[in-house]
């Protein structure tokens, strides 16, 4: 049985960065898209960026472009989120998610962005 498991959330001052991992277990990480969703309290769960299983093509989410960055380490069956000028809209639980024919998702990593 795959799972996931997020690390890394925290507070953080508006302007600060902050560093999400992923480690997965349980399935062949290589063959899997990996992808970061986030939620904030009263809204739904949207997709903050994701990159394919080889990491070769990336996608972000408009509010995010030019501050998150995705990387993954197949070596480390890892995934990141480089989170950097964060402001206070960023504010939710950052989940990770491993998608082919079937999905996985970790258990969740609160991230607070304010002064």
């Amino acid at each position: 049985q795959g799972q996931l498991v997020e690390s890394g959330g925290g507070l953080v001052q508006p302007g600060g960065s902050l560093r999400l991992s992923c480690a997965a277990s349980g399935f062949t990480f290589t063959s899997y898209a990996m992808s970061w969703y986030r939620q904030a309290p009263g809204k739904e769960r949207e997709l903050v960026a994701g990159i394919s299983s080889i990491g070769g093509i990336a996608n972000y989410a408009d509010s995010v472009k030019g501050r998150f960055t995705i990387s993954r380490d197949n070596a480390k069956n890892t995934v990141y989120l480089q989170m950097n000028s964060l402001k206070p809209e960023d504010t939710a639980v950052y989940y990770c998610k491993a998608s082919r024919t079937r999905s996985y998702w970790g258990q969740g990593t609160q991230v607070t962005v304010s002064s």
